[in-house]
C-alpha cells in the first residue's frame, strides 16, 4: 500500500549536503515540501530548482520549508547547485537529499520495492521520481502531485495549492476551482446552514450543496 493523503509521513534518516538528520525533526512545527527528481544535473529540473530557489520569501512568509531528493550522491548535488545558481538566477538555500540508496523514493511510492539504479543508469531508469509532496505540521500527507521528466512543474501552482491547504485548515472550509487568495471560499456541506450563518454571517447558496462566502476577518 502506498503512502496517501492523510498518512503519516515515514520519519526517515536522511543525508542532504546540508547534513543528515530526521525529516520529521527537519519539518519540526513546519508546513513542508518535498520535490524530488531522478537524477541531477538534468534539464528540467535545473530550471525547476531555480524555480523553487526564486519562491524562497514566498515560503518563508507562509511558514514552509522545503527540501529537494534526487537519486545522485552529496557531492553531486554540491556541483548542481551551482548550474542550479547559474540558470535560475539565485542560490538554492534549501537542502537536497541523497537518495542513491532509493530509501526514500521507495518510502514515498515513486519507485517499487524491487527498484534499483543499474550501472550507467540514465533519468529514465528513476522517470517516477518527479513528484510533489506537501506535508502538514502533523507530519501528515497533505498533497501530491506526479509529473513525467518531459514537463517541468509550475511552482506557482503548488504556492497556490499551499495557500489553499493552509486556508482549508486554519478556517474549516473548502476552495473552489482555481481558487486564490481574497477569493471567496465554499462552505462544507458537512455544516448546516443555521451553524454556516452563525460562523461565517452571510453567504450565498448556489445550489442546496454549493455555498460560497467571504473568509472571516
Amino acid at each position: 500500500m502506498g503512502l496517501r493523503i492523510n498518512d503519516m509521513v515515514p520519519d526517515l534518516k536522511v543525508e542532504t549536503d546540508m547534513g543528515t538528520f530526521s525529516l520529521h525533526d527537519w519539518i519540526g512545527d513546519s508546513w513542508a515540501i518535498l520535490f524530488s527528481h531522478p537524477k541531477d544535473f538534468t534539464p528540467v529540473c535545473t530550471t525547476e530548482f531555480g524555480a523553487v530557489a526564486r519562491l524562497e520569501g514566498e515560503w518563508e512568509k507562509r511558514g514552509c520549508k522545503v527540501i529537494g531528493v534526487s537519486v545522485d550522491g552529496i557531492e553531486d548535488h554540491k556541483k548542481w547547485k551551482a548550474d542550479i545558481e547559474k540558470v535560475g538566477g539565485v542560490a538554492p538555500e534549501f537542502p537536497i537529499i541523497a537518495d542513491d540508496g532509493l530509501a526514500v523514493s521507495k518510502a514515498f511510492d515513486m519507485l517499487p520495492a524491487e527498484a534499483y539504479l543499474p550501472d550507467g543508469r540514465t533519468p529514465a531508469d528513476s522517470a517516477t521520481v518527479r513528484s510533489v509532496f506537501i506535508i502538514g505540521p502533523d507530519k501528515q500527507l497533505k498533497l501530491s502531485m506526479t509529473y513525467p521528466m518531459t514537463v517541468g512543474r509550475n511552482f506557482a501552482e503548488v504556492l497556490r495549492a499551499l495557500d489553499a491547504l493552509q486556508t482549508t485548515v486554519r478556517h474549516g472550509v473548502a476552495t473552489p476551482a482555481d481558487w486564490t487568495v481574497g477569493q471567496d471560499v465554499i462552505i462544507p456541506a458537512t455544516v448546516n446552514d443555521a451553524d454556516a450563518t452563525a460562523k461565517f454571517g452571510k453567504f450565498e447558496k448556489v445550489l442546496p450543496y454549493l455555498r460560497r462566502t467571504s473568509l472571516p476577518g
